[in-house]
């Protein structure tokens, strides 16, 4: 099964569409660092029961040195993601996150020397154009208009960051996956990541604490923690059998499941507009997979 990896990345992509969806119906009163922490928090015990039934692996320095340099990016990564949303409009911000697979070319052959085909890459700038056409909600004012709004929205200018970033930490958690396994890596990674970022939920999120338990939203988080659990799994084993920027790319088609979702459980309007991104999602979509 040559392209196990292909599947692998689209089960990475449903559950994270899926998770992303959960989470937002069962926490939407919460603050998006609680919400960040929570899913990441009970994504951990699903990933231990995994770890049970795989063999521990050798680990060497390259493993420490990947996973040490990863971790810090990962927790600046989330807090420029969740001032990003907090400070500018989606519509703004989020066509930058779909740069990451863009920046990865670059990023995966210095770090990696991953090179990808002729076809593949055409493939990987059509999912990036794609999803970035889908996040526009108002592409009558211009495709060009989250460039235009650089200089006023400083959350434009975080996802930005937040993309690169996200393409030098998939770069490094493969480095590390190479010189372990990836559930392994999955399990410490998170568990690690957890640990770190929980002082910052604490200090950010004290008043709300208490009214995570009271209102029951621990129950209600753990679909989405079990979801997010296969999303890591799947994605971290089938970043282990392709180039990082190819399954970047595929997992990104959890934007095409996300706007089905939003249609179907959030009455979210602008479908219709969003074919031509989808399109171009799918298009790149066949590229990688027959010709990377």
């Amino acid at each position: 099964m040559e392209n196990i990896w292909v599947i692998l990345s689209l089960i990475a992509a449903f559950t994270l569409a899926t998770s992303d969806a959960l989470t937002k119906k069962a926490l939407s009163v919460h603050n998006e660092y609680l919400i960040a922490w929570l899913r990441l928090l009970l994504s951990l015990p699903f990933l231990f029961i995994a770890l049970l039934f795989v063999p521990i692996p050798q680990i060497n320095r390259d493993f420490y040195i990947a996973s040490a340099c990863a971790l810090p990016l990962e927790v600046i990564a989330m807090i420029l993601y969740i001032k990003a949303l907090k400070i500018s409009p989606l519509s703004l911000t989020m066509p930058f996150l779909s740069l990451t697979p863009l920046f990865l070319i670059v990023v995966a052959y210095i770090l990696l020397g991953e090179k990808l085909t002729f076809l593949g890459g055409i493939g990987v700038l059509f999912i990036v154009a794609g999803s970035y056409t889908l996040n526009i909600k108002e592409a009558k004012k211009g495709v060009f208009e989250p460039f235009a709004a650089i200089k006023k929205e400083k959350g434009s200018i975080f996802m930005i960051i937040v993309a690169i970033i996200y393409s030098v930490t998939a770069s490094l958690c493969k480095k590390a996956i190479e010189n372990s396994s990836p559930v392994f890596f999955a399990v410490t990674y998170i568990t690690v990541l957890v640990i770190i970022f929980t002082p910052i939920v604490m200090y950010k999120s004290k008043d709300e604490l208490q009214m995570v338990f009271r209102k029951g939203a621990i129950k209600k988080s753990i679909l989405p923690g079990i979801f997010h659990a296969i999303m890591l799994i799947s994605s971290l084993i089938a970043v282990s059998l392709t180039n990082v920027a190819y399954m970047i790319s595929v997992k990104r088609l959890s934007l095409l499941i996300s706007i089905f979702y939003g249609y179907m459980f959030f009455r979210e309007k602008g479908i219709k507009e969003r074919l031509l991104g989808a399109a171009f999602m799918l298009a790149g979509f066949i590229l990688i997979v027959f010709y990377q």
